[in-house]
């Protein structure tokens, strides 16, 4: 079971509680990514709450309530995600919910993680895009030490000095969070993980301004989503025929190459069909970074002049993971 709780807090009751304007729209962006694989296929099962005005209030009883039923049982995934309002002060870090007239009567981040710690769940995960949220897992705002329980992973839009900021009636944070999930941060298999989700927020953000913080207590990383992969699983296995030794070089001629111009000499050998099907998933390594031509600007001109490719980095690593039989 794979159960995700996604709150966006737009209204807000109290003069002193500014309303929002890209919460709600933040949290049905999330919940579209998340609710379904890229194959359509059920993904997370989700409890959605937004407040856009009186009557849909979120307050901070109903909120500790979804987060206790979140959390509950044994599910292989709990996630909650909250886009709203966030106060810091010297005991802690809170989600300001909608009745809310000063920050710390909300939810204290400091209760939804030892919910979330205590929780049977294998991999419990809490993203929060709301300002000061990098608070969240910190023994108090003055540590640098966080008590999170094994399998816990915790993504936060901002640091908790920082405010989580918003453009075009979304969060900056959670615009690159559903970016990652509808497939920016895939791996070549269409799996994403936090650490990938994290790593494609990272480098989006630089290193200036609003810093996104990422904190984790897993032994493997579990998959938030999959999306269409970017090379079919029995393509991707060929690696380890087509170089059975990952740091030899696979030997081209013109025969692998289906194309000819129609000026090529009479000695330039015809296309072979075998050796075209095998050159044609080495062309998709290439466009994969998985392998490069060997002196050679082109893969077709390694082909046509006799040279050869190789595997990369990336091609090598690929190519353990199909020897280990990880894939």
């Amino acid at each position: 079971m794979r159960k995700a709780l996604i709150v966006g807090i737009n209204h807000y009751e109290s003069e002193g509680v500014p309303n929002l304007y890209g919460c709600v729209n933040d949290a049905y962006e999330v919940k579209r990514v998340l609710n379904r694989d890229g194959d359509g296929t059920i993904n997370f099962e989700v409890l959605f709450r937004v407040a856009t005005e009186a009557k849909s209030k979120i307050t901070r009883k109903q909120l500790k309530s979804d987060i206790n039923e979140l959390f509950e049982g044994k599910p292989e995934v709990a996630l909650f995600y909250f886009s709203g309002h966030g106060y810091i002060e010297n005991t802690g870090g809170y989600m300001v919910t909608s009745e809310c007239k000063d920050g710390d009567d909300g939810l204290s981040m400091n209760e939804l993680l030892q919910i979330a710690n205590d929780s049977g769940a294998l991999n419990k995960i809490i993203i929060l895009d709301c300002c000061h949220s990098g608070v969240v897992g910190k023994i108090s705002p003055n540590e640098d030490k966080s008590i999170l329980s094994e399998g816990m992973t915790i993504l936060t839009a901002s640091s908790p000095t920082q405010y989580a900021m918003e453009k075009n009636g979304y969060g900056v944070f959670t615009s690159l969070f559903v970016d990652a999930l509808d497939g920016a941060s895939a791996n070549l298999l269409g799996e994403i993980t936090p650490g990938s989700v994290y790593a494609h927020i990272d480098k989006s953000l630089g290193s200036f301004g609003q810093r996104p913080i990422f904190k984790t207590n897993v032994v493997k990383f579990v998959s938030l989503r999959k999306v269409q992969p970017a090379i079919s699983i029995d393509n991707l296995m060929r690696i380890t025929t087509l170089f059975p030794n990952k740091s030899e070089d696979f030997k081209l001629d013109p025969t692998y190459e289906p194309e000819r111009s129609g000026n090529e000499s009479k000695e330039i050998p015809p296309p072979n069909e075998e050796h075209t099907e095998d050159f044609d998933v080495l062309q998709k390594y290439n466009r994969l970074n998985l392998v490069v031509p060997v002196d050679a600007p082109h893969m077709w001109h390694a082909a046509m002049h006799s040279k050869s490719c190789k595997l990369t980095v990336l091609g090598e690593f690929y190519w353990d993971l199909v020897k280990n039989g990880r894939i």
